[in-house]
């Protein structure tokens, strides 16, 4: 089975940049998108053999996910915990025979960190949700969690300390939830890969010169983990100032 998530940074604009294209290469079996930046009405594209699941904001034109699937999952939720969480289009969850499946856009702590006490109440909640999911059937969480958890995530962890996404703080809430019973399938699997990002501001070159940060992933419950075949990121791939990434489960 694979699972692709890609931060699209708008899918309007990212259809005009080969998302079809893209989604025919993928052969997933599940899409998973963030920041969407739309309302399924606001544009018609054929893609045939999915689903769609959309949980958009309510401020128009920001956030937003959705999920495409060939299979017809059990159930779909969308948004989670608190009625704080409950506007900005952030989170969807599909249940599948076998686990479930957590789409999630994380909030950025915002510059000044205006948003990091926000930040670290969303952690501890959604936390708190897998949790809660992870008691009824394992999880496959996955999407841009906007944060670099480790130095060797980030090309300049020294000149980025304290910066949105590389906080003590933020890096901690992730520690504390791998430490929960969840497991980062790409560090997993290439535990001294550096150099591997997902993310590359549009200043600077940054991407031509591959000064990334590694803030999208595929996280599982640990006893997933036997199932994970390939955890990868797609950095070859254009569209967005984030790069897809892949996660593929051996069926069970």
């Amino acid at each position: 089975m694979r699972l692709v998530s890609w931060n699209v940074n708008g899918l309007r604009a990212c259809l005009n940049k080969g998302f079809l294209d893209f989604c025919d290469f993928a052969r997933a079996d599940v899409i998973c998108l963030q920041e969407t930046k739309m309302r399924p009405e606001q544009a018609q594209f054929d893609l045939p053999g999915y689903e769609r699941y959309w949980n958009s904001a309510d401020k128009a034109g920001y956030s937003g996910t959705a999920v495409f699937t060939r299979s017809t999952p059990l159930s779909v939720t969308y948004d989670f915990g608190d009625e704080v969480h409950r506007h900005e289009g952030r989170v969807i969850t599909a249940e599948y025979p076998d686990f479930y499946l957590v789409c999630c856009y994380t909030p950025n702590s915002k510059d000044q960190l205006a948003r990091l006490e926000y930040r670290m109440t969303w952690e501890d909640d959604i936390r708190e949700y897998l949790m809660e999911l992870d008691q009824k059937k394992p999880v496959v969480y996955c999407g841009d969690l906007n944060v670099a958890h480790q130095e060797i995530d980030i090309k300049n962890p020294q000149t980025n300390h304290r910066n949105p996404g590389f906080t003590d703080e933020e890096r901690e809430k992730m520690t504390r939830l791998l430490s929960s019973g969840f497991t980062d399938t790409f560090r997993a699997l290439h535990p001294d890969t550096a150099g591997a990002y997902s993310w590359w501001s549009y200043r600077f070159h940054a991407r031509e010169k591959n000064v990334g940060w590694r803030i999208d992933y595929f996280i599982v419950s640990d006893r997933l983990k036997p199932r994970v075949r390939t955890a990868d990121i797609w950095s070859e791939i254009l569209g967005s100032d984030h790069c897809p990434v892949v996660l593929e489960l051996d069926e069970a």
